[in-house]
């Protein structure tokens, strides 16, 4: 009997489905249906299945990344939200950190809050930073504030009091009030959702939390439905903005920790393949129908950030670059992303510059080539007026593309009013498109003082592999991996990601005097037992969980921490100092000096991972043969060498030998264009390796 996981990543323009059967893989690209997402992975699940002769109950796994969330946020579509906080917090939204992406722009305006100042209102009741109450909570003023909002249509408030993760009595108590009057309405509660100090970030992601958990609930409950009917009695998992895994019924109630979670899939992918091929520093790049995306793996580990920001215009993963968008307070893979997809709209700006993204053609009505009334010019539309793309076989031939049309759409807007050729318009297309996709490459590297030149680049997405050489020239990246199935790799990547969960807990104590050992120890206890309960519920009994303990650290005059191990999930009377010096090591090493200023103890943290009885990837991987409809075709690659008669070759031609570019390979889901300069060979794996650190006039 064959057992068949499942990775669905749901993407602006593409679904991607992938299943593994025992290292055999099996693909389905179908176009996104963006108004109800779920009609599309249950569709293309169903034809998946069908193809490889499967049963829905042959599948034992099912694991899923999507966009929902972070589309909720920046197309301002989730459930009307009000928040009740502390008489006299009401605009802490509004003020923030006083920070801006945009220093010396004058007409820059931040974003609205996600729950306008009519929909928040006070309670009156306070607790003091020590845990102590200061006033105890008015019930009636709390009824007042709750009755308030759902009389303007409110079906979802957050609750958000100061200092209640040092002490949430005061919010359980008013969970207990409103839901005894209103057991409908929705509930985000600051002391669950983020226990941790930092008000206008607990109130920032708990507004979060309760502005998307009802459309996050419906969705899922909905495609556990669908799934239910096509037999499938496998559980649902859900891709994680960290790059972990966790179940569906967590992640309903917590939707903040899958805002990344499509680009955080194929970080993991790149993480895990990088560890089979011995690469520990490595730059992901993913190319997708509407945005492409950069992280950085370095020592054989994702970058991962305390917070960062969604919604706004500008997405870097800088810790300098913030104020441009909505608040989130969870750990996430450091991912710089920018609006410049397949799907990304070409147009001209008032100077006569070409510009690409952010708006994009999503999937309906999608680029001028695909035919379905679009007739505005996209980066895939200039991929197909060059001759990388063949517009017979897109996906495997099931999207065959209209070439007139996406010429039309090049010369009517961006070659007629430039007064250039097509040819040319098109080649600027696919440069500033480098460009712009560079920049989100530099993010995570050179702007964060890493030297882009020692890191091996992983290209994937529909567009990755084919824009991938000519950016790692840019940054001087001497190699690159197209891994099998580049097409779905975060899709893939979702198969070989673990379970696992993220805690915290504040404890604001100086080191190594101040800390209380009893009391830190207690902290931890809490914590250790909420994972083992969590990953019990998961099929993860206690042998089979992996404990990560995490200390955030700072110099007393400093605003921000850094985390440093801690030895275990329980404190001896040696480490307190043991924490001291190793945070005083960590600072050196991040910012290249040590201080004799006071080291403060703030957070907490604990990662806990399931452990597979049996390794997530496989040793090797297998796909059925690619299909080639033309041994060659013409494809232009610039000035220097005008248009040149280019063979085309399916992924199996390559072999252990090195093969010269310039040739093109074509598969199912995406397309390696190797230009001039370059050389390939395929490995064992079956991953195309690209040198590019050649060029030929």
């Amino acid at each position: 009997m064959s057992n068949y996981r499942i990775g669905i990543d749901v993407g602006g323009t593409f679904t991607d489905i992938v299943a593994l059967d025992d290292g055999r893989l099996h693909r389905r690209k179908i176009r996104s249906t963006s108004d109800d997402f779920s009609t599309a992975v249950l569709e293309g699940l169903h034809a998946l299945l069908t193809g490889a002769d499967a049963e829905g109950s042959d599948v034992t796994e099912v694991i899923h990344g999507t966009t929902v969330v972070t589309n909720a946020i920046i197309e301002k579509k989730g459930a009307p939200t009000g928040l009740i906080t502390t008489a006299g917090f009401r605009d802490i939204l509004e003020i923030g950190r006083l920070r801006t992406p945009r220093l010396y722009d004058l007409s820059w305006r931040k974003p609205p809050p996600l729950v306008a100042r009519e929909l928040r209102r006070e309670a009156d009741e306070r607790i003091q930073a020590d845990g102590s109450v200061f006033k105890p909570l008015d019930e009636e003023s709390l009824m007042a504030a709750a009755e308030a909002l759902i009389s303007r249509g409110v079906t979802s408030i957050a609750i958000c009091f100061i200092n209640s993760f040092a002490n949430p009595e005061h919010e359980r108590r008013a969970v207990e009030v409103v839901h005894s009057a209103w057991p409908e309405i929705a509930l985000s509660v600051s002391h669950q959702v983020l226990p941790e100090m930092r008000e206008y970030e607990r109130t920032s992601t708990t507004v979060i939390n309760a502005y998307v958990q009802p459309l996050v609930d419906g969705y899922l409950r909905g495609l556990e439905s669908g799934l239910t009917e096509m037999d499938v009695d496998a559980p649902l998992l859900v891709m994680q903005s960290n790059g972990g895994i966790m179940g569906a019924a967590q992640s309903r109630e917590k939707p903040i920790y899958m805002v990344e979670s499509g680009p955080a899939a194929g970080v993991m992918g790149s993480l895990h393949m990088g560890r089979r091929l011995g690469h520990d520093d490595i730059i992901s790049f993913d190319m997708g129908g509407t945005t492409a995306k950069a992280a950085t793996i370095q020592q054989g580990r994702a970058d991962l950030h305390s917070e960062y920001e969604v919604g706004g215009d500008l997405h870097l993963g800088h810790h300098l670059l913030r104020g441009g968008g909505y608040m989130l307070r969870v750990p996430s893979i450091g991912i710089a992303e920018v609006g410049a997809g397949g799907g990304s709209i070409v147009w001209i700006d008032d100077g006569g510059v070409i510009q690409v993204g952010p708006e994009s053609a999503g999937a309906q009505p999608g680029p001028a080539c695909y035919g379905a009334g679009g007739d505005r010019p996209t980066i895939t539309d200039a991929a197909v007026a060059l001759g990388y793309l063949n517009p017979e076989f897109l996906v495997g031939g099931e999207l065959p593309l209209d070439a007139g049309a996406a010429h039309r759409a090049i010369e009517d807007n961006i070659a007629a009013p430039l007064g250039i050729d097509v040819t040319d318009a098109a080649y600027g297309v696919f440069l500033v498109a480098n460009s712009r996709m560079v920049r989100a490459v530099r993010a995570v590297t050179s702007e964060k003082g890493r030297d882009p030149s020692g890191f091996t680049m992983y290209a994937f997405g529909g567009g990755g592999p084919m824009h991938a050489v000519e950016m790692a020239r840019q940054v001087n990246i001497g190699e690159i991996v197209v891994p099998p199935a580049p097409g779905l790799f975060s899709s893939l990547g979702l198969l070989f990601a673990d379970v696992e969960h993220h805690y915290v807990r504040t404890l604001m104590r100086d080191v190594p005097e101040g800390l209380n050992l009893a009391e830190s120890n207690a902290m931890l206890e809490t914590m250790d037992t909420e994972a083992a309960a969590a990953l019990r519920e998961e099929g993860y009994p206690r042998e089979r969980v992996e404990l990560i303990w995490q200390a955030d650290m700072r110099y007393e005059s400093q605003q921000y921490e850094l985390p440093v191990a801690l030895p275990a999930g329980q404190l001896t009377a040696a480490d307190p100092a043991t924490l001291e010096e190793g945070f005083h090591r960590e600072h050196d090493r991040t910012f290249g000096y040590r201080s004799e200023e006071q080291v403060q103890l703030v957070n907490l943290r604990l990662i806990a991972r399931g452990v597979p009885e049996e390794p997530r990837m496989p040793d090797r991987l297998t796909t059925d043969p690619g299909v080639v409809t033309a041994s060659s075709r013409r494809a232009y690659f610039g000035t220097d060498h005008s248009w040149v008669e280019t063979p085309v070759i399916a992924r199996e031609e390559l072999n252990a030998e090195t093969r010269r570019g310039p040739f093109i390979v074509e598969e199912y889901d995406a397309t390696t264009v190797v230009p001039p300069g370059a050389s390939a060979r395929r490995d064992g794996w079956g991953n195309i390796l690209i040198t590019v650190n050649e060029r030929e006039a």
